[in-house]
């Protein structure tokens, strides 16, 4: 499975950016993107990696870091194989490397990352 993720950029704070990202390369795991559970992490500057939005794969299910709430969205779009991530009243400290991933439970969790897309907020 393949992750890409795009929409990153500069924006001003108060401004707004939607992240997608498209998954890949289901076929040889005889899984749908709908059976993933899909999100998106970030890493600030100096900071650990933390989950930021996450949603189940039927998209009835969603989570938010406390700081994301009221303006961060998550949403899925099984068909297109592809995950959003509009975020609204950005912040400086928004300011990060964000990065989508898919995870299924089968046994063992199975996770896949993408990319990463800088997201860089100036006041």
């Amino acid at each position: 499975v393949q992750l890409q993720a795009s929409g990153g950029g500069l924006v001003q704070a108060g401004g707004s950016l939607r992240l997608s990202c498209i998954a890949s390369g289901f076929s040889d795991s005889g899984l749908t993107f709908s059976d993933y559970a899909v999100g998106w992490f970030r890493q600030r500057p100096g900071k650990e990696r933390e989950a930021v939005a996450a949603v189940t794969g039927s998209g009835d299910g969603t989570y938010y870091t406390d700081s994301v709430k009221g303006r961060f969205t998550i949403s899925r779009d099984n068909a297109k194989n592809t995950v959003y991530l509009q975020m609204n009243g950005l912040k400086p400290e928004d300011t990060a490397v964000y990065y989508c991933f898919a995870f299924v439970v089968i046994g063992a969790i199975q996770d896949y990352w993408g990319q990463g897309t800088q997201v860089t907020v100036s006041s």
